[in-house]
C-alpha cells in the first residue's frame, strides 16, 4: 500500500486525508445490557398509571402491520389521557420511540397509539368489552407479562 501497510486481509478507505489510527482501549465488559421490549416499557408505563386488566398479545407473523398490542382498561378519560401521556413519556425517555400517531385522545374513550410495530390501546370498560380485541386476535399469542 503507498505511504504505509496494512495488516494482511485489511483494507483501508480514505477519505481526502490520512489518520493514524491507534489501537483502541480493549477494557473487557464484565456487565451484560438487557434492552427492554417496548412493550415492556408501555406496560410498566400502564401499570404506574394504575391501568387495569393489561393484556400484551403477539402478533408476530399474524399480521404485517404491527407484531404487539398492548391493550389495557382506564377507569376514566382523565386516567385514559394520563396512562397513554405516561406510555408516550416512557417510550421516548427509556426506547427513544416517538409515537407514528395517536388516535381517540380527545374522547379517550378507545385511544390508539401506534408505534410501528407496538399498537398501544387504552380503552374505557365499556368500550373495552364492546370492541373486544382479545376475542378478535384470538390467534395472537398472549405474552406472559413479568412480575417487577
Amino acid at each position: 500500500m503507498p505511504g504505509g501497510t496494512a495488516a494482511p486481509g485489511l483494507a483501508v478507505v480514505r477519505y481526502g486525508q490520512e489518520r493514524v489510527l491507534r489501537q483502541a482501549d480493549r477494557k473487557e465488559t464484565t456487565a451484560i445490557q438487557t434492552i427492554t421490549p417496548s412493550w415492556l416499557v408501555a406496560v410498566r408505563a400502564a401499570e404506574s398509571k394504575k391501568a387495569t386488566d393489561i393484556k400484551v398479545l403477539d402478533l408476530t407473523g399474524i399480521t404485517s402491520f404491527a407484531d404487539f398490542f398492548v391493550i389495557s382498561t382506564g377507569a376514566n378519560q382523565r386516567q385514559i389521557q394520563a396512562i397513554i401521556d405516561e406510555v408516550g413519556l416512557k417510550l421516548k425517555q427509556q426506547a427513544g420511540e416517538m409515537p407514528l400517531s395517536i388516535e381517540g385522545y380527545t374522547q379517550a374513550d378507545w385511544v390508539l397509539a401506534d408505534y410501528g410495530d407496538l399498537l398501544v390501546h387504552i380503552f374505557s370498560p365499556k368500550a373495552r368489552e364492546y370492541y373486544d380485541l382479545e376475542r378478535l386476535w384470538r390467534s395472537a399469542r398472549t405474552v406472559e407479562i413479568p412480575p417487577e
